[in-house]
């Protein structure tokens, strides 16, 4: 039975854990906290009894998965894993330092972060085998959201990328290449949404309007709502990692809106007053559409620069968004159901009138389109 090991026994490394274990394969996973490295298992029970009471899992499959996982004290009890997964705090050099013991306790395995804003390249610099570090970028909660971000870094081996790429399938998620740059795909293509949404707010307009105009158009949740979902001060401490990562680019501007939300403290859902919440968005306006293109006309902007970047498709990228942001449809359908000359002008109106000057500066192929 091939042997996947999980560092980090938090929330996301449990859900590892138990996705891979679900799956068939050996688990075996610890972390530094004694007190977490105890208390995993009965976590993953509860959470798995959670599932049997409500008829979506049956009692041999969750007594399958507990089975499967074994928590360990130390690293070295972490061979002989195939692939190993890092899911600790989200600081480079305790993901190097962690990547250097690893290295000649597991001699022959992929080892994988799960940063979702670090240079895996980075974090690979100085290690004896720098072509065995990849990234697999996982989003919460595990065990339900299909999308895995698959980094590699100049130095990856193929190897390395096919077997964490044949794993993950396994376990049934849907596998997509990133690039090595900030934010991936995902959390890089879906700043626009919040961000264009937050620049009209700033100009005066609604959240309850800019929501309802893209509910209208096909949306599930709106950007205000999904801010209020995930946590204003986690969505502007991404935008603010992205803005700096990009070299303060005005496309990733952090507008005082956001800025204001989270110094007064209304966070969302988790505080009980957000941008929307605990409110519903109102009728939809009369120019929704506008409000809509203008936003879609961002999120297609940035698909297209991240795409002329390297390292990822047109196909990918719509999958990526599709499956990680819950989009209805993904950056260049959205480009094919308008027509670029339909986008250019919009940016380019946008570009006329903004004072971030470059903030809607055509990608090469929307130029060219």
């Amino acid at each position: 039975m091939t042997t996947i090991a999980i560092i980090g026994l938090g929330t996301m490394g449990l859900g590892l854990a138990q996705l891979y274990a679900a799956a068939g394969f050996a688990v075996r996973a610890t972390d530094a906290d004694a007190a977490i490295r105890d208390s995993a298992k009965p976590r993953l029970a509860e959470a798995l009894a959670l599932r049997v009471t409500s008829g979506k899992l049956t009692s041999d499959a969750s007594d399958a998965t507990l089975a499967n996982l074994t928590v360990t004290r130390d690293l070295a009890s972490l061979a002989p894993a195939s692939l190993a997964i890092e899911a600790i705090v989200e600081r480079l050099d305790a993901k190097h330092a962690l990547f250097a013991d690893l290295e000649p306790l597991l001699p022959g395995a992929v080892l994988a972060t799960n940063t979702s804003s670090l240079s895996v390249a980075a974090i690979a610099e100085g290690l004896r085998h720098p072509d065995r570090v990849i990234g697999l970028h996982f989003f919460n909660p595990v065990p339900a959201m299909k999308l895995v971000e698959l980094v590699g870094h100049k130095g990856t081996s193929p190897a390395a990328l096919t077997i964490a790429r044949q794993l993950t399938e396994a376990a049934g998620k849907t596998v997509i290449a990133a690039p090595d740059r900030p934010g991936f795909i995902v959390n890089r293509c879906a700043r626009p949404y919040y961000g264009e949404a937050l620049a009209m707010l700033d100009e005066g307009r609604s959240a309850s309007d800019i929501d309802a105009a893209m509910i209208a158009v096909g949306y599930r949740l709106g950007p205000f709502q999904l801010i209020d979902l995930i946590g204003a001060d986690i969505n502007l401490a991404a935008t603010e990692g992205l803005f700096a990562a990009m070299h303060h680019h005005p496309r990733y501007h952090p507008f005082l809106p956001l800025r204001r939300q989270v110094a007064i403290g209304n966070l969302g859902r988790k505080t009980g007053q957000g941008f929307i919440f605990p409110a519903d968005p109102g009728t939809a306006p009369k120019d929704a559409a506008a409000i809509a293109l203008r936003i879609e006309a961002t999120l297609v902007n940035e698909a297209a620069w991240l795409l002329s970047e390297g390292g990822t498709t047109t196909d990918g990228i719509d999958t990526a968004m599709k499956l990680g942001l819950n989009l209805p449809r993904g950056p260049f359908e959205i480009l094919e159901a308008h027509g670029a000359p339909k986008i250019r002008a919009k940016l380019a109106a946008l570009e006329a009138t903004t004072a971030l000057r470059g903030r809607y500066v055509l990608a090469p192929m929307l130029e060219a389109a």
